[in-house]
């Protein structure tokens, strides 16, 4: 068991395991987003988080109808409420052709690209901590297909909610 700064104890976390010290607030919550069409060349909001901060343990995608074969450079990224820049979590993963049931997931390392796999990808191995904001999928074509998403957070706040 390994204890940081911030008073969490951190158990295999590749297994989805971490609890906050006896805070009462250490209900691992899962929360879907229905497929949806791919932004076109912009952002979208997936996830808005509000009443203080989280502790984003995984997100995946998983491509519900193929993605066009074109060019489409993807990435996720947070963007804060109030002050301060967006921030990409994680780099670019070029999406041109996935097929239906690739998935698409993050590491939590920033410089790392979107990971995707068929039928498989990585859970992330370094959790991330955010405010109140919301996660956004950025596109940088305009491609048909659909993704949905499924976000497995921790509320490190007493009513921090992602909807």
């Amino acid at each position: 068991m390994t204890e940081n700064k911030l008073g969490l104890s951190i158990r295999g976390i590749g297994n989805g395991y971490v609890n906050p010290a006896d805070d009462g607030y250490s209900e691992w919550r899962r929360i879907s987003r229905a497929t949806a069409a791919l932004p076109q060349t912009t952002a979208e909001a997936l996830f808005t988080i509000t009443g203080g901060r989280v502790l984003l343990a995984n997100i995946v995608g998983e491509v519900t109808t193929v993605i066009q074969t074109q060019t489409d450079n993807a990435k996720l990224v947070f963007n804060p409420t109030g002050a301060g820049a967006s921030t990409d979590i994680c780099a670019v993963l070029n999406i041109t052709a996935k097929a239906v049931g690739t998935l698409l997931s993050i590491t939590g390392t920033l410089a790392t690209a979107l990971q995707s796999g068929l039928w498989f990808t990585t859970t992330m191995a370094t959790p991330l901590i955010l405010s109140e904001g919301t996660i956004d999928f950025d596109c940088s074509a305009s491609n048909t297909g659909n993704v949905m998403w499924d976000m497995y957070y921790l509320p490190l706040d007493e009513g921090a909610t992602v909807a």
